[in-house]
């Protein structure tokens, strides 16, 4: 069975308050891309090992045991007694990027098991499943654009709809530690002087005017570690984009181009780098 796991980017970001329990809540809308990995697996009932992962593609560090693909498997085989299986994960979409690749494998490789095997677990219950393994996991169950709260696990329906917006994404040779994100954010109850904005209103205004209204929190202290990526964020608006912000605790910076904008790479430095990943999407 193979499928296609998919990215997401934020539009927006909020973190609003530090929980008891070392996590953060923050407020964010997510919106799934046409980014996808490959993902396949087959049953071995004969072999010893209850999985085995093999990666192609993008370099993944780090045992293969640890991956959240197969932390799902483990998830789901040890109540339902799941035979044993070889997974094929073929990485394309870029690891730390602030795109959710990992989150998304992970869910994706909840719902292949729940199919193939006719396991009766409703989108509801997945997305319980799904937000063990992961902060961002739970969005990919419905993987439909929504306003996110919590954790990012808690889910509200919203009117976003981008379809035909040309989407530049570029990830530089830079690692953001989303530990280190957090460790040195200042959540907005914190922050007396700060004016509220609303989510939820600025995502109904149009693109042309999120540059002036939407923020995400973490460009604050992360374009002062990597002022590459700050830079990057105004190349993209030199170049025309209508909207530019970095996704999620980075290190993916995005822009959002009209439809019948002709978009210059050139104007974007550091896309001339080998380095860098760069790719151009039709929503």
């Amino acid at each position: 069975m193979i499928q296609f796991p998919n990215a997401k980017i934020n539009l927006g970001l909020h973190v609003t308050s530090r929980r008891d329990d070392g996590y953060h809540n923050l407020e964010t809308v997510f919106y799934p891309i046409p980014l996808f990995d490959a993902l396949e697996f087959v049953v071995q009932p004969h072999s010893k090992e209850k999985i085995s992962l093999i990666i192609s593609g993008l370099s993944v560090q780090g045992n293969p045991q640890e991956n959240l693909v197969c932390k799902a498997y483990h998830l789901l085989a040890d109540e339902f007694n799941l035979p044993s299986v070889t997974v094929y994960l073929k990485k394309i979409i870029p690891l730390g990027a602030g795109m959710g690749g990992g989150s998304s494998d992970a869910t994706m490789m909840l719902k292949m098991l729940i199919d193939f095997f006719d396991l009766k677990i409703s989108d509801e219950k997945l997305e319980v499943l799904a937000a063990k393994l992961g902060a961002d996991c739970a969005f990919f169950v419905r993987n439909k654009s929504v306003f996110a709260e919590g954790i990012g696990n808690v889910f509200s329906p919203i009117a976003c709809d981008l379809k035909g917006y040309q989407l530049l994404l570029i990830k530089p040779n830079v690692f953001v530690s989303t530990k280190d994100a957090f460790a040195h954010i200042i959540p907005r109850d914190k922050k007396s002087t700060l004016e509220e904005v609303n989510l939820r209103e600025i995502i109904k205004e149009p693109v042309s005017k999120w540059r002036e209204l939407m923020v995400n929190d973490f460009e604050q202290s992360v374009f002062i570690k990597f002022p590459i990526l700050q830079l990057l964020k105004q190349e993209l608006y030199n170049a025309g984009a209508e909207y530019a912000a970095m996704s999620g605790s980075g290190a993916t910076v995005f822009g959002l181009f009209s439809p019948d904008n002709k978009i210059q790479l050139d104007q974007i430095s550091v896309t001339k780098k080998k380095d860098t990943f760069v790719q151009l999407l039709t929503l």
